[in-house]
This record gives C-alpha cells, sequence and structure tokens, in this order.
C-alpha cells in the first residue's frame, strides 16, 4: 500500500509538473472589472534622490527614470554628505546668510540647475525639500554645520522665495518649471534629545515656530503652488482603528506620534497652510500600509481631510537590507507597497531612493554596473497602469496577493504580486489570457513570458490586454 500511496503521489506530480502546476502551489483568484472605475493610478511610483553616477553634468542614468515614468523625484540627502557642497540644500544654494537675498549674484543655483535641468529633461518632476540634508555624525559627537534653525526665519522664508522664483518664474535667469510641491524641511522630529537629532538642533517647538513663519509667507507668495511638511519620521507607535496596541513601541518612536498631534493641532489652530503632510516608514510592507493609514486617521482627526492636505508619503522602504540588494524578495516588497499604496489613501509617494549607491538605501541600481536592479521593474510595470490612467476593481482571494489594475478605451492591465511566501496556481477572470505578460521573479527580470498557471513566490507579473474578456 506504502508504494501504492508513493506511486499515485509521483504520478500526480508528473502530471502537475507537465502542465506548469506544483503540489505545493495553493491557489489565488483575481478578478478584474474594467466596467467599476474606482479613481485614478495615483503618482506613488514617485523616487527620492535621483541617479547621479559620474562626474558633475553626466546624467545619462537619468534616462532610466524616464523609461519607467517615474512622476516625482523628492530632492532631499541629494549628492551626498552636507549635499555635496552643492546642490539643492538652502546653505548651498545660497551660501552666506547675511547676505542680500535679492541679489541674484549672492546664488550659487549652476549645480543645482543642472540636476534639475536633468530631472526635467526626461519628464520628471522635481519634489523640493526646503532644508539640509541629515548629518548622521552628530549622533557621534562631531559638531553641526548647517542643521541648527535659521537665524532668522523672515529672512530664510525670503531665500525660499528666490529660489521658488528662479524655478517657476525665470528670476535671475532663471526657469519657468512645472514644480508644484515645495516641502518646508524634513525630519525635524528625528529624535527627542536635540542634541543628537541628526536634522534639527532644536526642540520640536522651535521648528513650529519655523513653520508658522515660512508657510504662511511663501503660500502668500505662491497661492497656486502646494506648501508643506514635514517630512515627519513617521507612525510606528500610531495606534488607530484597525491596532489597538502599537508593536515595538520606544520613547523615542512615541516621540514622532507625539510631534504629530503638537503640529497638526498647532496648524489647525493657528490655519497654516497645509496643502500636503508627508511622512515616512521603512517597516515591513503590511505595516507600513497600517501606518499610511493611521496617518490618514490622524489627519482627519484635526480636520485636514483628503480634500484640503494631501497625503504623502514620501520616504519608504520596506525593511532596507543591503542582503536584498538585486532580488526577487526586495522587488516584490517594493511591488507590493506600491500597489497597496495605490489602493490607500496616499496621494503620491516616492521611495527611499533612486541612487546609483552601495547602501541599504539604494534599491534601484547597481552601482558596479550602472544598471537596474530587480527592484527597478516594479516601477516599469506599475508604469503600465500610469499609462492608461483609470483605476478600475480588481480583488484577490489572497491578501498577500497584492492586485491592481487600470482601463481605457478597450485597453487593461492587471499587476499582481505574490508576497505569500509560496506559489500560487493563478486564476484570472475579466481580462483576456491573450495580452502581454512581464514578469520579475528570482529567474526572470521584466522578461515576455506567456501567462503563467502558477505565479512564483516573490513575483512580480503584469498582464496587458487590448480587449477585455
Amino acid at each position: 500500500m506504502n508504494n501504492l500511496k508513493i506511486f499515485a503521489v509521483w504520478l500526480l506530480s508528473v502530471w502537475f509538473a507537465f502542465n506548469g502546476l506544483s503540489l505545493n502551489a495553493a491557489t489565488v483568484y483575481v478578478n478584474v472589472d474594467s466596467s467599476k472605475v474606482i479613481g485614478e493610478i495615483k503618482p506613488v511610483n514617485g523616487v527620492g534622490q535621483p541617479p547621479m553616477a559620474g562626474q558633475l553634468g553626466r546624467w545619462g542614468m537619468m534616462k532610466y527614470l524616464k523609461e519607467a515614468g517615474i512622476p516625482y523625484a523628492r530632492l532631499h540627502d541629494v549628492g551626498g554628505w552636507l549635499g555635496g557642497g552643492l546642490y539643492v540644500d538652502i546653505p548651498n544654494v545660497f551660501p552666506n546668510f547675511d547676505a542680500d537675498e535679492t541679489k541674484i549674484e549672492n546664488y550659487r543655483f549652476a549645480y543645482t540647475d543642472s540636476l534639475l535641468k536633468a530631472l526635467v529633461d526626461n519628464g520628471v518632476e522635481p519634489f523640493f525639500r526646503l532644508g539640509v540634508t541629515i548629518e548622521n555624525f552628530v549622533e557621534r559627537g562631531y559638531p553641526r554645520v548647517y542643521t541648527m534653525p535659521p537665524k532668522d526665519y523672515a529672512k530664510w522664508a525670503r531665500i525660499c522665495e528666490y529660489i521658488i522664483r528662479h524655478y517657476t518664474e525665470g528670476w535671475g535667469r532663471g526657469f519657468k518649471y512645472k514644480m508644484e510641491y515645495w516641502e518646508i524641511w524634513n525630519e525635524p522630529d528625528n529624535n527627542p534629545n536635540e542634541k543628537i537629532n541628526p536634522l534639527w538642533g532644536a526642540s520640536f517647538e522651535e521648528y513650529m515656530k519655523m513653520y508658522g513663519v515660512v508657510a504662511p509667507y511663501l503660500k502668500e507668495k505662491f497661492p497656486h503652488l502646494k506648501i508643506g511638511g514635514y517630512g515627519s519620521c513617521g507612525f510606528y507607535a500610531g495606534v488607530g482603528a484597525k491596532q489597538v496596541k502599537a508593536a515595538n513601541s520606544s520613547p523615542r518612536l512615541e516621540h514622532f506620534v507625539e510631534c504629530a498631534h503638537k503640529f497638526l493641532k498647532m496648524a489647525r489652530d493657528k490655519s497654516w497652510p497645509l496643502d500636503f503632510f508627508s511622512f515616512h516608514s521603512y517597516s515591513p510592507v503590511k505595516e507600513a500600509l497600517r501606518q499610511v493609514d493611521y496617518a490618514d486617521e490622524l489627519l482627519n482627526e484635526y480636520g485636514f481631510t483628503a480634500e484640503r492636505t494631501e497625503r504623502i508619503f514620501n520616504e519608504w522602504l520596506p525593511s532596507p537590507s543591503q542582503n536584498k540588494l538585486g532580488s526577487a524578495q526586495q522587488s516584490a516588497e517594493i511591488a507590493a507597497e506600491i500597489v497597496g499604496l495605490q489602493n490607500g489613501p496616499c496621494l503620491m509617494a516616492c521611495v527611499y531612493d533612486a541612487r546609483c549607491g552601495v547602501g541599504a538605501y539604494s534599491p534601484l541600481f547597481n552601482p558596479m554596473t550602472l544598471k537596474p536592479h530587480k527592484a527597478y521593474y516594479a516601477f516599469m510595470a506599475f508604469n503600465e497602469l500610469r499609462k492608461l490612467g483609470k483605476a478600475v476593481e480588481c480583488k484577490s482571494s489572497n491578501q498577500d496577493v497584492y492586485v491592481a489594475a487600470a482601463a481605457d478605451n478597450g485597453k487593461s492591465a492587471v499587476m499582481i504580486v505574490n508576497l505569500t511566501n509560496r506559489e500560487q496556481e493563478l486564476k484570472i477572470s475579466g481580462i483576456s489570457e491573450k495580452g502581454i505578460c512581464r514578469i520579475v521573479d528570482d529567474k526572470h527580470t521584466y522578461e515576455e513570458v506567456a501567462l503563467p498557471k502558477v505565479l512564483s513566490r516573490n513575483a512580480i507579473l503584469i498582464v496587458i490586454s487590448e480587449k477585455v474578456d
């Protein structure tokens, strides 16, 4: 009898293998209903820090942003330590704070001009962070360079005004770029101990004082632009309707949440402009998406509804690790989070980041080859949905198989990400199986394949069809 059982299992496994299936595969059902438009495919496929490789002015890698349809590049920590001493940061653009801010000769625009032109030429809108690069060395006892509060908030606001005019109105032999988003500082809440806070060498109350001066001034000067902040460290310790108790809490993580409450209360009570509220997370996918939901609940609590204040998740990366770089696991995690953000309350998101670097926070490009890692192709896949524009109803029978779909003029596309840690027999309805399929997994890197019967673990699948069944 045992021999018969073994033979039967072997025979069944042969049949499964012949049909492209696996005995270990579960089944997931994905249904697309292109008749039910549920919104827009949102620009949640932005990046932080564009790929800068080689000498100044050699921006050849920007082509990859264009090819993936990247909508925004957030400009924070650009150029390395102290912003490379050249780019974006206010002290790099306006080196002498005591100089006359109304005179063009006191600005050093050339380096940032070159960077922004490369982005715009490749179809990417710069998301400009008005502030400074993180100074991690402060935590090790080294003196600050630029992360103390500006000594005159009103003058700092005027400096920002002229920078905005340079890039959007042509002031100082400048440009008339479409640049809507202007973010006041980044992570002023990074540490409750202001002596070792790597981004703001003062209390959070002092940051709010600065925001209360700068934001109203800039909004008065540029009512058509979007002014906001503050790049919150995030809501790891946030407790909302979907979670009774926050996991892995600590005084520092609780400080992040406390600061957000203080800021939103003050912004509401003082009627500060807050066109967008930006925040961050480096948690695993599910936990990061929970934090996004918490941020939405918190903003609503203080009257900052989605119609009034955009939710912008402009630093995120699931569980950063150098061991993941180039892997199908990292590409799948990033793809799943993009899909989850598309299906959630955020309007925009920027992965951290698109540097061509060696660290754990540079998942998209290999600095040795100057070519994309697998994770880059999560953005290529999502861009197929962005091209169509209209988000349509799409459901998965497994919460760990993330799905989103789009349709327009008879063409449809569905993006499927298997984060179940096992193979899944795939059953798709509502979209033609005769479309173009591309896959990213351990064996493939965005290769065109026949529609697979089994979706491997850590796989990203994009199916594009001209005809909806």
